[in-house]
């Protein structure tokens, strides 16, 4: 009986180690492609937010996209008070496609870096931040381009793990981000971000430039775009500050 338990135990840890090996193996190998994926996802979302793009995207190839997003696509990383950093706190420069917002989200506000993607494509300018909250069972996130003026939102794109389908998960849709286009995120000179109200089929003019129509069923997700939506553009506001100057035609429109 000895032997046989001393038999099963090594088996067992040989069993462990050599499962443990082609894991980490396969871990290994697989690695780069995994990131190669992340990151063409990630510059898809990025240059989604920008409406003319979205549509010029869909029917590129994975090449075509980063080649695109190259040519059109700037970015750097601020910190919570808007000054650019350069490094992370291990000496290595500082990538904004490289950071990882769930990540980052985690951190106190003040402790985290906060990447800006700027859009330059001929005299068209936006920029592009990343947002990220919790929805009704788990996170939702995306990125909002602004324009030029940083006060109106150019479009948007946003992702969900676990909305419920046909109820929050249409912040997918295409139907819902459209409602965002054109949105002012500034009233009087004050942020109020933009808020999507309870319910929908809301008349337009009960909307107004600030508000955007609600989805039915799903008043809890909603609510969560909502507070990640202000807590960002909160968040970016020292950076616009600090990097961005507004056009003066915008600053006249906006003080009409």
């Amino acid at each position: 009986m000895r032997q046989s338990n001393t038999y099963i135990i090594i088996f067992s840890l040989v069993l462990t180690a050599v499962l443990g090996g082609l894991l980490s193996g396969a871990s290994q190998i697989l690695g780069p492609t995994q990131k190669k994926a992340q990151d063409l996802d990630t510059k898809k979302q990025i240059l989604g937010a920008i409406p003319a793009e979205k549509e010029k995207i869909a029917s590129m190839s994975a090449e075509e996209i980063l080649t695109r997003y190259a040519e059109v696509i700037q970015s750097e990383v601020a910190d919570y008070q808007g000054n650019l950093v350069s490094t992370n706190e291990k000496g290595e420069p500082m990538v904004a496609e490289n950071v990882n917002i769930e990540k980052n989200y985690k951190k106190p506000a003040e402790e985290r870096v906060y990447p800006v993607f700027k859009y330059v494509n001929g005299g068209e300018k936006a920029y592009v931040i990343p947002v990220f909250g919790a929805g009704l069972w788990d996170a939702i996130w995306g990125f909002v381009a602004l324009e030029e003026d940083t006060q109106t939102i150019k479009g948007v794109t946003f992702a969900h793990k676990g909305e419920t389908p046909g109820l929050g998960a249409r912040i997918t849709t295409d139907e819902i981000q459209a409602r965002y286009q054109g949105k002012s995120i500034f009233e009087d000179g004050q942020l109020v971000s933009v808020i999507m109200v309870k319910g929908e089929r809301t008349s337009p003019d009960k909307l107004g430039p600030s508000k955007v129509d609600g989805m039915a069923g799903a008043t809890l997700t909603a609510n969560g775009v909502n507070s990640m939506l202000s807590n960002y553009f909160g968040y970016y506001q020292s950076y616009f500050d600090k990097h961005v100057k507004v056009p003066a035609d915008a600053m006249t429109m906006n003080n009409q």
